[in-house]
């Protein structure tokens, strides 16, 4: 594994575009350093390309500069769930098609294979992964990563990944680690919940724990940023947030997602069919003062709570079957007052465990509607079975510290920054 190697320093012959591609951020992305390269790493390559729309340089996208890059070859576009330009709602099939501005093929990795197959690779002499991630075991990309790992190893070329910023840092890592039987594609390693890797770092860590088979020709490359730090969080970069799926429009969205997501697998809406998913979470049934104010009594770091009513409605592409769809939901809404200090993850349990005993008490017959769903996002069955005993939500906290600590020794080893 070739780690930032000197093909990835700054060059006076930088493309133009390239020189103001931070936009006065303190750091750069592995994409950004690539393009500041010239593309030294892929002189004279067939290259594929998996990534989406936050595959961004500056104002360009990586696609279009790598297109027409006169020393290197685009020959093949791999696409995600959520799609290429990451319109496709969440766990909508995405479909093959040809990138208009460019004339390349886009093969689906979210259809009939969630993997490169060799007919896809037969152009490509390298494959690069761009995708920014929100550091979630349960958030795809990831796997996608790593299937494409097992497919350039079985066609023996390099797997290069264009590193970019862990949004929510690289010092909060929270939640079971998940069990081998709860293995899917929401949950492919045996990481935590929030793992804090960058993707690099993971894909290092891939490879080298052997968390996948295949891997031992696997000719691994880091492009690392430069200027990132493990308690910045994505304030502290000074940059705008692209979008990186449908329902993560903001980057308030992508703090609260590793909690307010679990939450979102009960009968409980989570914010989908709203301006703000994933900031809010309720139900009809919901007594949402009470809630709120037992929530606040928590002291959780870094947030408040209030009660609200909303109703969720039918968004094309983004929510087209919310949850409680056109009821009348009685919620509360989480407010960030201090990003550096929220622990998303310990919110959603705290309110997991208010709402077990909540929907109980309103009769509700089915709190968890797809159960199965419930135990693969959360890695586990302890999860499920702590919250019908009615466990604290501190207690369920307490239960995983002992593997996360062992998780940070063994990462230890792959970090990068």
């Amino acid at each position: 594994m070739v780690i930032s190697s000197g093909l990835f320093a700054m060059s006076n012959s930088a493309a133009a575009v390239a020189q103001s591609s931070g936009h006065g951020s303190i750091m750069a992305t592995g994409a950004e350093v690539l393009v500041r390269s010239g593309f030294a790493a892929l002189d004279g390559k067939r290259v594929g390309l998996i990534t989406n729309q936050t595959g961004r340089v500056g104002d360009r996208h990586l696609v279009d500069l790598l297109a027409e890059a006169g020393n290197v070859r685009l020959t093949a576009i791999f696409a995600p769930e959520h799609g290429f330009r990451g319109s496709v709602e969440a766990g909508e099939k995405v479909a093959d098609r040809i990138d208009k501005k460019t004339g390349i093929q886009v093969h689906s990795l979210y259809g009939a294979t969630r993997k490169p197959t060799p007919a896809m690779l037969r152009d490509v002499d390298v494959l690069v992964f761009d995708i920014q991630d929100i550091g979630v075991r349960f958030y795809t990309y990831i796997s996608t990563m790593g299937l494409a790992m097992q497919a350039a190893a079985a066609k023996g070329i390099p797997f290069l990944v264009l590193d970019r910023p862990n949004p929510l840092g690289g010092r909060y890592v929270s939640g079971f680690v998940l069990n081998s039987r709860y293995t899917s594609f929401v949950g492919q390693y045996p990481i935590p919940i929030v793992h804090g890797l960058t993707v690099g770092e993971l894909a290092a860590m891939i490879k080298g724990e052997a968390w996948l088979p295949g891997f031992d020709r696997l000719d691994l490359i880091i492009g690392k940023m430069e200027g990132w730090r493990r308690d910045m969080r994505w304030p502290d970069l000074g940059r705008e947030w692209v979008a990186t799926s449908p329902n993560i429009p903001s980057f308030e969205s992508a703090l609260l997602y590793p909690g307010i997501g679990i939450v979102g697998e009960t009968a409980v809406n989570e914010g989908r069919g709203t301006e703000a998913p994933f900031t809010r979470f309720g139900a009809p049934w919901l007594d949402a003062d009470a809630m709120a104010d037992r929530l606040m009594s928590l002291g959780l770091p870094g947030v408040r709570f209030e009660a609200i009513v909303y109703t969720p409605r039918s968004i094309a592409g983004v929510a087209t079957n919310p949850r409680h769809l056109n009821e009348r939901v009685k919620a509360v809404r989480v407010i960030v007052t201090d990003t550096g200090a929220v622990t998303p993850l310990e919110i959603g349990v705290q309110a997991l465990s208010l709402l077990v005993v909540e929907a109980r008490r309103a009769g509700v017959k089915t709190f968890f509607p797809k159960r199965r769903m419930f135990e693969l996002i959360a890695g586990d069955r302890r999860l499920y079975n702590q919250l019908m005993a009615e466990w604290s939500g501190s207690r369920i906290i307490a239960g995983w510290a002992r593997e996360v600590e062992r998780f940070k020794k063994k990462r230890r080893a792959y970090l990068l920054y």
